[in-house]
């Protein structure tokens, strides 16, 4: 099978996000320019590189993630994982601006070393941003996409010691969670070593 614009009958879904799986998320910790903490996962979101630490996300529509990033300057990366799936989903609402989803969710707010930005305390490990970069994203033709997307350079980042093992972070301990297609989510539950020919 193959196709471009037009989807075939045999596929009503849109399988695109199935097929880039798993996508790690983003729960993005912000300011509003009242100084409100708000609060949203992004399935859109990744590492781009580091030295220096970059991650990125985009938000689907003008949401209050990418508002408040580009216009406070920065953000926090909370890792989203097993045990707080639940407070993830709720936090994942649309609400108004100035809600607070940290409260909704039940979670404590991480208090920033460098920046302001909020994050979540009980997540395993959180990264404070300055925000480098954030931008609607056109298409192939130069037109406007209603697509945003926010890259930020990681200047702090907060670890619970008990995920530190052997002077390595243990992601499998963490338990993250990520994001597939449809409604569907994994989690991370073992690691398994491959050395590159050249180690």
């Amino acid at each position: 099978m193959h196709y471009g614009d037009t989807r075939p009958d045999i596929l009503p879904f849109d399988p695109f996000k199935a097929i880039i799986a798993p996508r790690p998320i983003g729960w993005i910790g912000t300011l509003n320019a009242n100084g409100v903490p708000n609060l949203g996962p992004y399935s859109y979101f990744n590492a781009i590189g580091n030295n220096p630490n970059l991650i990125c996300f985009s938000s689907d529509g003008l949401k209050h993630s990418f508002v408040n990033a580009r216009d406070q300057g920065e953000f926090t990366f909370s890792l989203a994982t097993e045990a707080l799936a639940e407070a993830m989903n709720i936090s994942s609402e649309a609400m108004e601006d100035g809600a607070n989803e940290f409260a909704k969710a039940g979670l404590t707010i991480g208090k920033s070393i460098e920046k302001t930005a909020p994050f979540v305390a009980e997540s395993p490990a959180a990264l404070e941003c300055v925000t480098i970069s954030a931008e609607e994203l056109k298409d192939r033709h130069g037109a406007a996409t209603g697509r945003y997307l926010v890259i930020g350079q990681v200047v702090q980042t907060h670890i619970r010691d008990e995920f530190i093992v052997d002077g390595r972070f243990d992601t499998a301990a963490a338990r993250p969670i990520a994001r597939m297609g449809y409604r569907d989510y994994a989690t991370v539950t073992e690691a398994w070593e491959l050395t590159r020919p050249d180690d």
